[in-house]
């Protein structure tokens, strides 16, 4: 597809905003394992703190294909950073969608200006994929709830302001869960030590646990019982944008090794000049565009809310994520020994990537998905 005028901005703002202030620093921050708040209020500061956030409260308003276009080009900056964005834009979009307007007025300005920052609390020890045998539980206490329980796998755990936190009401299966929000300072609410990572390294992942962690009823989330329902109404966009970063690394590592390419020499050639170079070169492009075609097209679909758009979210995050993962690693193959350097930064970018067939639903859940969504246009 062909962007338009008003695309083409909002692509090209967040490219330069990845080239000046998160490429020159992802291997540092990796690295390190800093998270850098500086630079997530100046995104926020861009209108990139509630992207598809309604506009009442400080969101952009724009749509999921704007948001794809956003992820995808930050991510050529620094796939932690993005992504980790991207689970913020969730978070704010889920309050400012499902919560009364108290609890949107007290919360979404700040979040959208990313004044606050959000992690996702879904996740469980012994509920991945099947999130909705989650065990997290909130009792009402009179005028709060008590959260007892633990999540895994948090991105931000510790070091954001606010946890959207699915957490069970009752016995009811799915029609048990609730959403809450859960402020950092909350007593009771603890972090387990940051776990050690293949990628994502430069932000936090820990447990978050809850040992009777009061809350004001207030910050439920819309009426009990409906949290999962809230879960699963996030997770096509989520999908979308995890998509969307995988993407736009691949497309980071595919540039390197395009520039590596014509520099180095061998047999006093450069590598770039031989035909077995420039077909991998032209599958790697190929294939980067076929995925870069299906991931907008599903973003459209999910914006005119069609039928098919579940499906299609699924199948452009399985199709994209598995793409992007083998683009990159042959971007790593492309620079021979030097791939394997930390100094290249390739290597970075494959471990990145790894972790995004997993999350926002495995890919193997997205053939379960995709499959279950076939049979019920033939039923």
């Amino acid at each position: 597809m062909t962007l338009n005028e008003e695309q083409t901005l909002i692509a090209d703002t967040a490219k330069s905003f990845a080239m000046n202030e998160l490429r020159p620093y992802a291997a540092k921050w990796d690295a390190e394992g800093f998270l850098d708040r500086e630079r997530l209020v100046a995104l926020g500061e861009l209108g990139f703190g509630g992207i598809y956030t309604g506009e009442e409260h400080g969101g952009s308003a724009l749509s999921r294909l704007d948001a794809v276009l956003i992820f995808e080009q930050l991510s050529r900056g620094d796939i932690s950073h993005a992504a980790f964005l991207s689970i913020h834009n969730m978070a704010t979009w889920m309050v400012d969608r499902f919560a009364d307007d108290a609890l949107r007025a007290k919360y979404v300005p700040r979040l959208t200006a990313t004044e606050l920052i959000a992690s996702y609390c879904l996740t469980e020890p012994g509920a991945g994929s099947d999130a909705a045998s989650l065990k997290t539980s909130a009792k009402r206490d009179g005028e709060d709830y008590v959260l007892n329980g633990a999540k895994v796998f948090i991105s931000g755990a510790g070091f954001s302001d606010i946890y959207i936190v699915m957490a069970r009401t009752s016995d009811e299966g799915a029609r048990g869960v609730s959403t809450f929000v859960v402020e950092k300072d909350t007593p009771g609410l603890s972090f387990g030590k940051h776990e050690e990572k293949m990628g994502w390294r430069a932000q936090p992942t820990a447990m978050v646990n809850f040992d009777d962690c009061r809350i004001p009823a207030e910050n439920r989330v819309g009426a009990e019982g409906q949290g999962f329902k809230f879960a699963m109404a996030g997770l096509d966009g989520g999908r979308l944008n995890i998509a969307a970063c995988a993407l736009g690394g691949a497309q980071d590592a595919l540039d390197r090794a395009f520039a590596y390419v014509q520099e180095r020499m061998q047999f006093g050639r450069a590598i770039a000049d031989f035909q077995a170079t420039q077909f991998k070169l032209a599958d790697m492009e190929t294939e980067l565009q076929a995925a870069r075609s299906l991931l907008y097209d599903a973003a459209q679909r999910l914006d005119a809310k069609t039928p098919d758009a579940t499906k299609f979210c699924a199948m452009a995050k399985r199709f994209v994520t598995d793409t992007a993962f083998k683009v990159a690693n042959d971007a790593l193959q492309l620079h021979g020994g030097y791939g394997y350097l930390a100094d290249y930064e390739v290597e970075r970018i494959v471990r990145d990537l790894r972790v995004h067939q997993i999350l926002e639903g495995t890919n193997e859940i997205m053939r379960v998905i995709i499959a279950r969504e076939m049979m019920k246009d033939t039923g």
